[in-house]
């Protein structure tokens, strides 16, 4: 796999960042990219939209989410951490099923593909 590195960006504004090939990622399989020092899990899905979530689990502290189980929630593609199995909506990252824990989120990007590339839109929002 030929997963880029890259360097912290001098931007204010989000833009979209080249992440990985789309030949890098399996279908309905995580894959962990590191963004400006920032793990993050990256799946593409059946349909072939591709999401992108911080692979930080924030009911263990690990960086797992990308080994996750992919699956739906009615019509919401999801993901179940390895770890204790909470299940959380890859689109906006809420945990939908938190098993008896306090309720956490995660971190999501937008993310698309052009001729081949997996983007991220990153950056602060003004």
């Amino acid at each position: 796999m030929n997963m880029q590195t890259l360097e912290p960006t001098t931007r204010t504004g989000p833009t979209w960042r080249p992440v990985c090939s789309v030949d890098d990622l399996e279908i309905e399989r995580g894959r962990a990219a590191l963004v400006d020092h920032a793990q993050i899990a990256l799946f593409l899905l059946a349909d072939g939209s591709i999401r992108a979530t911080c692979n930080r689990d924030p009911y263990s502290d690990a960086y797992v989410l990308s080994r996750g189980i992919v699956g739906s929630h009615g019509d919401a593609p999801t993901i179940a951490s390895p770890m204790h199995k909470q299940v959380f909506d890859l689109r906006t990252g809420p945990c939908l099923d938190p098993r008896g824990k306090d309720p956490a989120r995660l971190r999501t990007w937008q993310a698309r593909q052009d001729r081949g590339t997996v983007y991220l839109l990153w950056g602060r929002v003004r």
